[in-house]
């Protein structure tokens, strides 16, 4: 008896065990304390808690004085008409005949960006990593050597390259933005400081994932910035640094690596920007300045890095990498009311698209290289009626394969670079890839920086090289 009872004792006791056991494995979750692992946020720079005092523009130094002749210009991101087109009439090469014409090279910090170009000089936003500082860096076009710099202390981490953006440029101003959301405006012509503002501070800006991608524009006597934080985008007086106008930023928007793209849609003028959240249009001009015309959350991936392609009729074009694929809507207006309809949206391997470089509009047709997702087609430089993304024309085929980096036209032809620093030349034609030339001008990797065109100079650069190319035609 005793013994019937210790089996029955037993066997409730297993089956209390085993329903217990079940109803904790049913409703334990074992990833509860984990985190999305979300494309692009791999090594992300932390948010600045500490109390670092950065003196924008502190220090100066002058190594010689230049006098030129030139006139050429290449004044900000994708150039004058932010369209990636050098518009000189100057006969250049076809191909590389004897090889590259390589004026100079210059050693700069590791990272991405791209000079600007203005009557003989070369203007680019470097970081000095031994010495832990932004650095707008001077130099000749024609010898390469170093005029002057502006500089100012700040620690930043490397994060796949630190400096990333393309200064902006005129006559008076020039306008930089550094890894971590510093402004600064100085004077192109002696390097003397105007003004810096730190975004992080007065906007509580984010700062983007791997640091500022943002390029700053200059519109008239302004400076147009898109903080994200407390103000979606400000406007700022170049002469005094004094905030003219701000958008205030209520679904809390942040900074992405996107940069601001003028439009006009029925006479009037819009800046459009795509951040982390959505695509806008703000008001440029008129009594409602800064006003939120339109916008739209269609599509917001976790990271942009191209910038808006504006198109004909209010037609917008909007792509990233990362799986996100592109965008094709329209902004249409009414008697002053705006609104938005998508007329295309697909996955990389469904249509045109880009990860880091903003796609090339010539002629009628969209141009651009293929993200790595996008099937067989990767890393193809391809061609597309721009109010169809989905119809790829042709494509420079399985041999021409380019990386990330980037793209541009000058003189009829197309010039591509590959990450590993070769560039190729082919003709900008419409109706296929032509191929006519191809070099290595760089041994080095990570060639994503924009070019630049003046005066029948090429400048490109690598991860950690720039190299001023003569490319005029003898």
């Amino acid at each position: 008896m005793i013994k019937k009872n210790f089996i029955g004792f037993l066997l409730t006791l297993i089956i209390f065990i085993s329903i217990s056991s079940f109803v904790w494995w049913f409703t334990y979750n074992p990833v509860k304390d984990l985190t999305a692992s979300v494309p692009g946020l791999d090594n992300r720079p932390p948010r600045d808690e500490s109390n670092e005092i950065v003196n924008i523009g502190e220090r100066f130094d002058e190594y010689s004085t230049l006098s030129s002749n030139l006139t050429g210009k290449w004044t900000r991101f994708r150039g004058a008409d932010y369209d990636n087109i050098n518009k000189e009439n100057i006969p250049l090469i076809d191909n590389w005949g004897d090889g590259p014409k390589i004026e100079w090279t210059v050693d700069l910090g590791e990272g991405h960006a791209a000079p600007v170009i203005y009557n003989g000089k070369v203007y680019i936003l470097d970081y000095n990593e031994l010495r832990k500082r932004d650095a707008l860096r001077c130099f000749s076009l024609k010898t390469g050597e170093e005029l002057w710099r502006r500089s100012y202390n700040v620690h930043v981490k490397r994060n796949h390259g630190m400096s990333r953006t393309v200064p902006a440029i005129n006559e008076k101003y020039i306008l930089t933005i550094g890894p971590r959301c510093h402004v600064m405006c100085t004077d192109p012509n002696n390097g003397d400081l105007l003004w810096g503002i730190d975004l992080v501070k007065e906007y509580n800006t984010e700062i983007p994932f791997w640091y500022t991608g943002q390029c700053p524009m200059i519109d008239g006597d302004l400076a147009i910035l898109a903080p994200g934080g407390t103000s979606l985008i400000i406007a700022v007086d170049l002469a005094t640094g004094k905030v003219v106008w701000e958008t205030l930023n209520p679904d809390n928007w942040q900074m992405s690596h996107s940069s601001i793209m003028p439009m006009t849609l029925n006479g009037k003028k819009m800046y459009v920007y795509a951040a982390v959240g959505g695509i806008c249009g703000i008001s440029a001009e008129g009594d409602d300045r800064g006003k939120i015309l339109w916008k739209t959350i269609d599509f917001s991936p976790t990271v942009v890095a191209p910038s808006p392609l504006i198109l004909d009729n209010g037609n917008i074009f909007m792509t990233a990498g990362y799986g996100a694929g592109a965008i094709l809507f329209n902004v249409a207006e009414n008697n002053g009311a705006y609104s938005v309809k998508v007329i295309q949206k697909y996955i990389p391997k469904d249509g045109i698209g880009s990860e880091q470089q903003t796609p090339l509009l010539f002629n009628g047709r969209m141009f651009a290289i293929l993200p790595k997702d996008a099937g067989g087609m990767r890393n193809q430089f391809v061609c597309c009626d721009p109010n169809d993304g989905k119809n790829i024309l042709w494509t420079s085929g399985k041999e021409d394969r380019f990386g990330l980096g980037p793209y541009a036209i000058a003189d009829g032809k197309f010039f591509i670079l590959n990450d590993d620093g070769t560039l190729t030349i082919a003709k900008a034609s419409t109706e296929r890839f032509i191929f006519l030339d191809k070099a290595k001008i760089i041994d080095g990797m990570d060639a994503w920086g924009p070019l630049a065109f003046a005066d029948g100079y090429l400048i490109m650069r690598d991860s950690k090289t720039m190299v001023c190319l003569n490319i005029m035609k003898d």
